[in-house]
């Protein structure tokens, strides 16, 4: 029997909108096929909200998490947004929706050859994806207005902050490798502000400025 994913798709927003109040990122959850970013044989759980395996110890996050994450970008449309954290490249397509342009970078070579080929596949053509090297983000192509990070840090990583521009925002998972908090960084002329948004489960964030590649293998069984 053939799935109805624009059902479930519908099915999914309307349990999101308790937490989720923007319109404009309920919209785009409506309209991006998350289905299209998960093996075949996991697309039948593609609007089930929670986390699922993409391959390479990499999970696609939780479609409730995803949303809050988008949502405290306060996204408008005209932002140049990087996402350190590519995975499977789903938030990186909500993201294309909202802003004007995107940079994502993924630290596995061959997630990120597949979701650079999703996303051209699916017509975005806003969005530039990198493999990572040592340094976290893309000092490439900054500043950004806005910095989304889908793995988890020890502490919030200066040369993120060093790539945002004055009056951007940060959004990350801080704390240990299991469990982290979900932060919210404004970067102002003053310094930064951090508004706790609440707990969360994130693989590692590995790089200089976060985890090493030891650190976050050790004893870590991921979601």
């Amino acid at each position: 029997m053939a799935i109805d994913y624009a059902a479930a798709r519908e099915n999914l927003v309307r349990a999101l909108r308790y937490e989720v109040h923007d319109e404009r990122v309920l919209t785009v959850i409506a309209r991006v096929p998350r289905e299209h970013f998960l093996p075949p044989d996991l697309r039948s759980y593609a609007y089930e909200d929670r986390p699922l395996p993409i391959g390479h110890s990499q999970t696609i996050s939780q479609p409730l998490m995803v949303a809050m994450m988008t949502e405290a970008l306060h996204l408008r449309g005209n932002e140049r947004v990087l996402e350190v954290g590519t995975g499977s490249g789903y938030q990186a397509a909500l993201l294309a929706e909202l802003a004007a342009s995107v940079v994502t970078v993924e630290r596995v070579p061959e997630l990120a050859e597949q979701a650079c080929r999703r996303l051209q596949e699916l017509g975005y053509r806003n969005v530039e994806v990198h493999t990572a090297r040592d340094t976290l983000g893309w000092p490439e192509g900054a500043p950004y207005d806005a910095i989304l990070v889908t793995a988890g840090a020890p502490r919030v990583p200066r040369p993120l902050l060093q790539q945002l521009t004055i009056g951007g925002r940060l959004v990350i998972p801080v704390g240990e490798r299991r469990v982290q908090q979900l932060l919210h960084v404004a970067k102002t002329p003053r310094g930064t502000t951090v508004r706790k948004l609440g707990e969360c489960r994130f693989v590692p964030l590995v790089g200089r400025g976060a985890w090493s590649e030891v650190e976050a293998t050790a004893e870590y069984f991921p979601l």
